[in-house]
């Protein structure tokens, strides 16, 4: 008797990042009779969460990433592309790459999220944000040759513009790149120059809200800043950037205007959501919230699509009305 699904064409599954969401969902369908192809502009997994040690010299980049190739290499039903996804049609069900167009039965689509400069876009020149093992490596060149620079300057105002760092923003990013940046001055390299004493560097926490950490709890948030204080970050809340340049940094503080010299501004302000958002929206009618985010069902599919899926970073599931459940 022959089998009558023996040569049905195996259901195709499609994702579009390697993020976390992506790659676990790549591994979790590593045993499922399902064919799957990851796709990602890189080919490699990043560990996002320390990357600020890579930009304050604790890590190399190399210690946190890792080839998605290995890491998917005993699932045999997974193909990995290194390619970039610029449309879908949910209709013909077809992902537009750069290089081809593939075929899906589902599609996966986590591409997470990028910086956010609140429409000051020409902010990113002189104060980088966190995102990829490049701007991790952009930030460590910066902050080393600040105090090199430091090292060689003899003007005393210029010195301290050179020896002040500012990080814009207090949410996780921001407290852990500020911490790292004052324990790499007040104590890892305070014996290292012989012109200056690293530990007469300023480390400013600036935030626009009332308190470091918004999205957690007001104790947590109480004690991170207790915790930033005993390494010596100045924490200021309730500060709004109004300006930053080479020269340094503007912010608005109890009504007042306050220009700071410093040569390295460095920015954890803010996110939104990768152009792949706006794609799925326009394609399937979905809504996105305020920071590009697809608005997603209870099972993480788009509205009126079952077979596309939005997830991460890049997902808005609002399970507790104005909150949404942490990508």
């Amino acid at each position: 008797m022959v089998n009558a699904t023996a040569h049905q064409p195996r259901h195709r599954v499609v994702i579009i990042g390697g993020g976390f969401a992506g790659l676990y969902a790549a591994r979790n369908l590593g045993d499922a009779p399902v064919d799957v192809t990851l796709i990602d502009k890189r080919n490699f997994h990043l560990f996002q969460p320390l990357l600020y040690q890579v930009a304050t010299g604790g890590l190399s980049p190399s210690q946190i990433s890792s080839p998605l190739r290995g890491i998917l290499r005993e699932n045999k039903n997974v193909k990995v592309l290194m390619d970039e996804a610029v449309g879908i049609n949910p209709e013909t069900k077809q992902v537009m790459l750069k290089s081809q167009a593939l075929e899906y039965d589902s599609l996966i689509v986590a591409t997470g999220v990028s910086h956010h400069y609140f429409g000051n876009d020409q902010w990113q020149t002189v104060a980088p944000g966190l995102k990829t093992v490049e701007d991790a490596l952009e930030m460590r060149r910066r902050i080393f040759s600040a105090f090199e620079a430091a090292e060689r300057e003899t003007d005393p105002a210029r010195r301290q513009a050179y020896l002040t760092f500012v990080v814009v923003g207090a949410g996780p990013t921001g407290v852990e790149l500020a911490g790292a940046i004052a324990e790499l001055a007040y104590q890892i390299m305070k014996d290292d120059f012989s012109s200056i004493d690293p530990r007469s560097a300023q480390v400013i926490l600036l935030e626009g809200l009332d308190r470091v950490l918004p999205p957690f709890k007001p104790e947590l948030s109480e004690k991170a800043e207790g915790g930033l204080n005993r390494l010596g970050v100045s924490v200021k809340t309730k500060a709004r950037v109004t300006n930053i340049t080479e020269a340094g940094v503007t912010f608005i503080l109890n009504e007042e205007t306050i220009e700071l010299p410093a040569k390295t501004v460095l920015w954890a302000a803010g996110v939104k959501a990768s152009a792949l958002g706006k794609v799925v929206a326009e394609a399937t009618g979905a809504e996105l919230d305020r920071v590009g985010r697809v608005m997603v069902n209870e099972d993480l599919s788009v509205p009126n699509y079952p077979d596309v899926f939005v997830m991460g970073d890049l997902a808005h599931y609002a399970h507790q009305g104005d909150k949404p459940c942490q990508g």
